[in-house]
């Protein structure tokens, strides 16, 4: 038996412990003071989750970013929350830096490579990644509800959480 050979218990125990730490690097996402993290310690937390995949030379995102200043602030310590993720990686990170400041951004964003955020997007949602910005609505539950590619109106995430909302509450009184 080799001295690199562990045992299987101890490979559970192992991948159980490590394993958010390794998707976190792996996915490449960190927020703008360099931490790693991940899209699950944002979502699933009782609340509607907008993701909004942005970059700081998207004109349509700084046209829109307002709205979801807006959005997130009324939002927030009710029923959803925004979380924005950067695509302009670390050789335009103070792009990025300029835009969360130039809009006062005030909700939490982290920022990744590009081919980083499109495999995240892809694994998400089987699709290819298009562009930005992209929306992902996920449930209180944590589960992808929505995703669109293209400006989208916060009127009409609001009145989506409304609707989705009575379709799981259908969805659970039917278990």
């Amino acid at each position: 038996m080799s001295f690199f050979i562990k045992p299987r218990w101890f490979s559970l125990i192992a991948v159980s412990l490590f394993a958010p730490l390794v998707f976190a690097a792996i996915n490449g996402l960190q927020d703008f003071n360099g931490n790693p993290h991940n899209l699950n310690e944002y979502k699933g937390k009782g609340k509607w989750t907008i993701v909004m995949l942005w970059a700081s030379d998207c004109h349509v995102c700084n046209e829109e970013a307002h709205q979801y200043v807006d959005f997130h602030k009324k939002h927030q310590n009710k029923n959803a929350s925004v979380l924005g993720i950067s695509l302009d990686g670390q050789e335009k990170k103070s792009h990025a830096e300029n835009f969360l400041k130039k809009h006062s951004i005030n909700f939490p964003n982290l920022i990744g490579e590009p081919m980083d955020v499109a495999s995240v997007y892809r694994e998400l949602t089987g699709d290819n990644f298009r562009g930005t910005p992209t929306f992902l609505i996920f449930s209180p539950d944590g589960d992808l509800r929505a995703q669109q590619v293209g400006a989208v109106p916060t009127d009409l995430i609001e009145q989506f959480m409304v609707s989705e909302a009575a379709i799981i509450a259908k969805e659970k009184s039917k278990k």
